[in-house]
């Protein structure tokens, strides 16, 4: 091979390959997509199944309904660009120079593989794996790899399979090919026909002077391109990478499980795509739109980064179950946050400890139980209010050094709910309270502090904090919290000093 190298990847029907890849249950069935306004609509892509059964590309809905067992689908341009950007990702693993040569309903990409031999191994290899990478995504592809650009392109399009074109057998591989291969004008065609030029090997034979006198200085250009000469700038797109996933159902869809089986595709498409970069799936975030224009959103974040299909299937499950969507589901798209993969080494000696992704199923199976505000850390609130605090979700985050878990300190374990209690007081001051029937003697008393605040809403507070050393009548002591609240004028044991 020459100090140049390409491979052209050729999805034909790119329509129809962009609905049938999360639908692996419609693969098998002859499948059209009709495109145009609702009183005009005509087949615009279709597999080969469809093909099998009778079906052209022009052909109308009522014509297409003719044919049994054809499924008709609707065109969707939403998920064409989510196809479309995942198999600019997948052409991305192989090389980072690109070029799109998408022609009319298929999807092309021409890859710059030059001195990739040392990664890939030679050029039947990487197109081997390049066409499993694209099979895995859904795509059924054909691959041709030449030094020359458009020789590939051409070869990529019109065969099946993979081609490897040597360096300087371009001729002999493109002499076969029809010349509409060219994209020539409808009055070039009629005038090749009436000289009966009928394929590249009878263009690329005749004289470039008589051929250029005749039809102009391009015909020097559609010669070279025969002869698979023609140079080429090589024009590489950015690919961003993006972790979603769209599909836009046909009909709308109301079950769960109808949901969930579109959605088990999509993450396992989205688990390959960042495993293919040692990624993990940090967040998944779920948004279904619903009849009548409204919008259902979901997420879920496992406590570690995971690339488990069937874990995060069940926290999606999960998820979808606690807040089912309330209309019939139109579209369902998935986002994935990338994160990385998280290893823990555990000690010869160390108790075995469960799994992580247990941890995320059971947190989420009690969040449907008892509710979400009920389940995860608490966390102080930054409020003057007493005891004050908000649940959040698990976080695995750094451990505590051995200096801090080592040092001394009073702790305050608040008692919930409170427990309202009757006080005695002597000179403003509380000297022995009552709860539950007992009775305890309050030998030391500090206070009061006073606190208030949101006065102007409903949630406001106004009470008087007291610091107890109390004892019991055998004489033991415990500190306590003694708090009276002056809106409800009512005492209320909320903490034990520990």
């Amino acid at each position: 091979m020459s100090g140049e190298l390409y491979a052209c990847v050729h999805a034909a029907e790119f329509p129809a390959q962009a609905l049938l890849r999360l639908r692996t249950d419609l693969q098998s069935q002859p499948v059209a997509v009709l495109d145009g306004p609702a009183s005009q609509e005509t087949i615009c892509s279709l597999n080969r199944h469809a093909v099998q059964r009778g079906a052209v590309l022009g052909m109308t809905r009522l014509e297409a309904e003719d044919i049994s067992g054809m499924l008709l689908l609707r065109r969707s341009a939403e998920v064409e660009t989510a196809a479309h950007a995942v198999f600019l990702e997948c052409a991305a693993m192989f090389s980072p120079r690109i070029e799109g040569v998408s022609e009319g309903t298929a999807c092309g990409l021409a890859l710059d593989i030059a001195g990739t031999e040392r990664l890939f191994g030679p050029p039947e290899k990487l197109s081997a794996r390049l066409r499993d990478e694209m099979a895995t995504a859904g795509f059924r592809v054909s691959v041709a790899v030449s030094a020359n650009f458009h020789a590939a392109q051409m070869k990529a399009t019109a065969a099946h399979g993979i081609t490897i074109i040597p360096d300087g057998e371009e001729v002999r591989s493109l002499e076969k090919l029809p010349i509409a291969a060219l994209n020539l004008t409808e009055e070039h065609k009629e005038t090749f026909a009436l000289w009966g030029i009928r394929t590249l090997g009878e263009l690329a034979a005749l004289p470039e002077v008589e051929l250029v006198k005749r039809l102009g200085a391009a015909a020097r250009d559609w010669r070279a391109l025969a002869q698979g000469v023609a140079r080429h700038t090589f024009e590489p797109i950015e690919p961003e990478f993006a972790l979603k996933e769209y599909y836009n159902f046909e009909t709308p869809v109301e079950q769960i499980d109808s949901l969930l089986f579109i959605g088990a595709r999509m993450i396992d498409c989205l688990v390959a795509r960042a495993a293919g970069r040692a990624l993990s799936l940090a967040s998944l975030a779920a948004e279904m739109k619903l009849e009548g224009g409204r919008i259902h959103r979901l997420a879920i974040r496992p406590a570690v980064p995971s690339v488990d299909r069937k874990f995060l299937l069940k926290l999606l499950h999960l998820e979808m179950g606690a807040h089912p969507p309330q209309a019939a589901v139109v579209s369902l798209t998935l986002t994935a946050e990338a994160g990385l993969s998280s290893k823990v080494q555990l000690g010869l000696f160390a108790p075995q400890t469960p799994e992580p992704s247990r941890l995320d199923v059971t947190l989420a199976r009690l969040k449907a139980i008892v509710g979400e505000d009920r389940v995860g850390s608490p966390v102080l609130e930054d409020t003057h209010r007493p005891g004050s605090f908000r649940m959040e979700g698990f976080v695995v985050g750094a451990k505590s050094s051995a200096l801090e878990i080592e040092r001394s300190r009073m702790a305050l374990r608040r008692v919930r709910p409170p427990r309202p209690v009757r006080v005695v007081l002597h000179a403003m001051k509380p000297v022995a309270f009552s709860d539950e029937g007992s009775r305890f003697e309050i030998e030391s008393a500090y206070g009061p502090w006073k606190t208030s605040g949101c006065w102007w809403s409903l949630g406001g507070w106004d009470t008087e904090e007291w610091d107890a050393l109390a004892a019991n009548n055998n004489g033991e002591k415990f500190g306590c919290l003694l708090v009276l609240d002056r809106l409800r004028n009512e005492w209320r044991l909320e903490a034990f000093y520990d």
